[in-house]
């Protein structure tokens, strides 16, 4: 059994100071969001023991932010920044899930990335589940959405498109209305 959570970047400003888009911050609202759900990925095991984070500085920002509210009660992953998973489609995504092998091709894997790719593979990975989180996910991955998929495989080059059992789906807007 593999676990997947795929993690959109929280809410960023509009604009980046340099006009790059990779270059973008995230706003007050994402800071907190990315605490938010560091925070409940923590409190919510299997948390991950292999995780990869687009080099966008919104991705890396969403990433440490989580972990910060999470790293005094988890243990450490392994923690890889791939620039391809910036823009990546959901054919890109799937490779790199499928190659996710570091830490000793790891059970629990996290990826922290972008939409519309993000949505899109989430939405392709899907093939059952939680019938309450996949209507909510087929509208959007919204900033800070995680999705979380179980796959019945050894491996992680065995996961394909229509065999992930959606776990749950969750955002920090469903966490403030509970």
């Amino acid at each position: 059994m593999r676990r997947l959570m795929l993690l959109r970047h929280a809410k960023t400003e509009t604009d980046a100071p340099s006009g790059r888009d990779q270059d973008r911050r995230l706003d007050d609202r994402g800071h907190k969001d990315a605490a938010r759900m560091g925070d409940w990925i923590a409190a919510h095991p299997p948390v991950p023991n292999s995780v990869l984070v687009s080099h966008a500085v919104r991705a890396r920002q969403t990433w440490d932010i989580a972990w910060e509210a999470m790293k005094d009660r988890v243990a450490a992953p392994e923690v890889e920044i791939l620039p391809e998973l910036y823009g990546a489609d959901p054919a890109q995504l799937l490779d790199s899930i499928r190659t996710a092998t570091a830490p000793a091709n790891p059970k629990h894997l996290l990826l922290v990335g972008h939409n519309p790719g993000m949505h899109e593979v989430a939405l392709m990975l899907l093939g059952g589940g939680d019938p309450a989180g996949a209507r909510a996910l087929r509208d959007n991955l919204p900033t800070a959405g995680l999705a979380i998929f179980d796959f019945d495989v050894k491996d992680w080059g065995d996961v394909a498109y229509r065999r992930g059992k959606l776990v749950l789906f969750v955002s920090p807007k469903l966490l403030r209305s509970e």
